[in-house]
């Protein structure tokens, strides 16, 4: 019996309209404003919002044909800018120039539609069942096979095909959930394929790979850093019994899209697909000491620049051979 495609399945009810914050989130009372994000803003900020557009659009050229000229003579305005948070009317080019997406993109014309349309994937039924489980108070994802969840569905069912290794992991949702907010399906796909395969930066796929190896790295050197540089707090973890695994994996498997208020998120990813040219664990060894109550990306943004100077200063960085020789000595 063929399998149903989700093509054939007719949209679920519409959800009531409920009021959003400014990404398309449901707000979660009435009146409040958490993230400091949904009131009604001075007019003196829009307009130092458009002058940053301004900026912006000529650094980048249209449709990015200006883009590597200007990282190349001013590299240095770039990454500014960049820790400054990118326009989020641009954020969605930007992220694909600067991880190399656009052009795996230009090289491979017509690869994604072969990939949804007359591929099929083993991982197709654990994608539907996930799909509802991702930003499930979003309203582009809220609606019952509607154009979000489809949209989420084509992308992680394609990447599972591209990448028979990889497959599909559950917390693979929340990246191209992420990335869909932003731009097109196949703009999606090819960024996530240049974030796992390594187009740019170093590969990310071990985050999916059987066994999780590259989470389970990171776990042992955020526990590391814990212990060297908050030893109280490690101390009284020990004490408790609680291990990174317990709270942290899903910081990881998610990049933080999901673990974080999403305007943070937002400035996390800017950063992270610009200065993660180095392996990925360095900018996890910057966040190693985020605070719970610092929400605002200026606030803790800052913070994570400097421990890198601190990294780099005193060149205190767990090395992976130091888990893989921890991982054979316990087998």
């Amino acid at each position: 019996m063929e399998k149903k495609r989700t093509d054939d399945y007719e949209p679920g009810p519409i959800p009531s309209p409920r009021p959003l914050d400014r990404f398309g989130f449901v707000k979660q009372e009435p009146n409040s404003s958490p993230d400091g994000l949904t009131r009604g803003r001075p007019a003196h900020e829009y307009e130092r919002e458009e002058g940053r557009v301004r900026k912006w659009r000529k650094m980048i050229g249209v449709g990015g044909s200006d883009w590597k000229h200007y990282v190349r003579r001013k590299p240095h305005v770039v990454r500014r800018r960049i820790r400054k948070g990118i326009p989020d009317c641009l954020r969605g080019l930007v992220w694909q120039l600067i991880s190399g997406s656009r052009d795996l993109l230009l090289m491979n014309p017509g690869v994604y539609e072969q990939l949804v349309i007359y591929e099929t994937s083993a991982s197709e039924l654990d994608i539907i069942r996930d799909i509802s489980r991702t930003f499930p108070s979003h309203v582009f994802f809220q609606q019952r096979h509607g154009p979000g969840q489809r949209s989420l569905y084509n992308v992680l069912k394609a990447y599972s095909v591209f990448d028979r290794d990889v497959g599909y992991v559950q917390g693979m949702g929340f990246l191209a959930g992420l990335l869909l907010l932003y731009m097109s399906e196949e703009d999606a796909f090819w960024l996530l394929v240049a974030l796992l395969k390594g187009a740019v930066h170093a590969p990310m796929e071990g985050l999916y790979l059987a066994g999780l190896p590259l989470v389970q790295q990171y776990l042992f050197q955020f526990d590391h850093l814990v212990r060297e540089h908050l030893p109280k707090l490690g101390e009284h973890f020990s004490q408790e019994m609680i291990n990174p695994s317990m709270y942290a994996s899903q910081w990881f498997i998610t990049v933080f899209s999901y673990s974080f208020p999403f305007h943070l998120a937002l400035r996390v990813w800017d950063v992270f697909l610009y200065e993660t040219k180095l392996p990925f664990e360095k900018l996890i060894h910057a966040l190693r000491n985020f605070p719970e109550d610092a929400m605002d990306p200026d606030t803790l943004l800052p913070l994570a620049y400097s421990m890198k100077e601190y990294e780099k200063k005193h060149g205190k960085t767990v090395e992976s051979a130091e888990f893989n020789d921890k991982q054979r000595q316990s087998q």
